[in-house]
């Protein structure tokens, strides 16, 4: 059977998604959890790579396992044995060509900027910044971001195995929310860090430290090395919100490249 489950987590206290030798990461603990439900070693597939302290409304993930339970009933029996900070919403079975990151058709993630003051309940959550933000200017080059593009400026540290730098931004939203600036992204997918130096250009733009030009000419890459790349803003205001996948989910592999 391969079982689908749609996770959520604090990300806090894990290193991130992928499981690394002696760290306490998602990836290991979801794993951990199935082993003493089934008794067997099985590998866990993420639909995204969250970085260490970002967080998840709406992760998706899957494996395979041999024990008969009933795929509505996986949520539950996990449950038991994981942690306050990671739930599994909901687990249902799908058919064995469905694969959580490689089906999947967008991402939507959003990363929050508190204004003002701090505040201790929501300090886990959020980016605090101490004045005012130009939301306007900062939505003027978040529509700059939108299609497709060559990210390579706007990676952490890219991943030697990834070739291809491109990729696609559906919709790209900045907004306030009270007193905290939402910078909402939706993509094919992303590449290491890109989230967060993404909201990290638009918060410069916004502080008034880069000119909103600027954010089209790191996407250039005759222009991009003759700037100064923008900061990645810490992990803790980025959270994953929602992975779609089509009617009929199929592997995308087998027509591009990730």
């Amino acid at each position: 059977m391969r079982i689908k489950l749609v996770v959520s987590y604090d990300g806090t206290d894990f290193r991130g998604w992928a499981a690394q030798t002696g760290q306490r990461t998602v990836q290991s603990t979801l794993k951990e959890a199935v082993r003493q439900v089934s008794g067997e070693e099985i590998e866990i597939f993420g639909a995204s790579r969250t970085d260490s302290g970002a967080h998840a409304l709406g992760q998706i993930c899957h494996f395979d396992c041999g024990v008969s339970i009933p795929g509505e009933r996986w949520a539950q029996v996990l449950n038991r044995q994981l942690p306050l900070d990671l739930s599994v919403l909901s687990s249902r079975e799908v058919k064995p060509t469905f694969h959580s990151r490689f089906s999947a058709f967008d991402r939507f993630y959003r990363y929050r900027i508190l204004l003002h003051r701090p505040d201790p309940l929501r300090s886990r959550y959020t980016y605090f910044y101490h004045s005012p933000l130009d939301v306007e200017r900062m939505k003027e080059g978040a529509q700059l971001l939108v299609g497709d593009h060559d990210f390579r400026a706007f990676t952490e540290e890219l991943d030697p195995h990834v070739l291809n730098t491109r990729r696609v931004l559906y919709s790209f939203k900045v907004h306030a929310s009270k007193d905290e600036v939402w910078v909402d992204v939706v993509g094919t997918a992303f590449l290491r860090g890109m989230m967060r130096r993404m909201a990290g250009a638009l918060f410069e733009v916004g502080r008034g430290y880069r000119p909103v030009e600027e954010v089209s000419r790191l996407l250039d890459p005759e222009e991009r090395n003759r700037l100064q790349w923008p900061v990645v803003l810490p992990a803790r205001g980025l959270c994953l919100h929602r992975i779609r996948y089509g009617r009929h989910p199929r592997d995308f592999r087998t027509a591009s490249e990730d």
